[in-house]
């Protein structure tokens, strides 16, 4: 059964930096992409990265591009999301996401997420 525990969230000032965390476990993740979410109060949930396990490919949303890296450590499954410069409107719960290279994100298996607040 896969799990995904995202870590690292918390209230910090705009311009500074917040680095998350995923824990995944249940199966090996080669051939899947891992992802990063994000749903702020009365609004959809919003793609911010993604990386291929395997290849360690990336994108990134244009909102975010330039200030957050995702990465990955295959050894000890993991999936991280370095956020800087971070502005009052990247306040939201992230989730993180492992699905199927190829497959819709709708497919995915989903954290429970972590809370980022931004203040001004």
């Amino acid at each position: 059964q896969v799990q995904l525990v995202e870590s690292g969230g918390g209230v910090v000032q705009a311009g500074g930096s917040l680095r998350l965390s995923c824990a995944a476990s249940g199966r090996t993740f080669s051939g899947y992409s891992m992802g990063w979410f994000r749903q702020a109060q009365g609004k959809g949930r919003d793609f911010v990265a993604s990386i291929t396990w395997s290849y360690g490919q990336t994108h990134y949303a244009d909102s975010v591009k330039g200030r957050v890296t995702i990465s990955r450590d295959s050894a000890v499954k993991m999936v991280y999301l370095e956020m800087n410069r971070l502005k009052v409107e990247d306040t939201a719960v992230y989730f993180c996401a492992a699905v199927w290279d190829g497959n819709s994100w709708s497919s995915a298996y989903w954290g429970q997420g972590t809370q980022v607040t931004v203040s001004s």
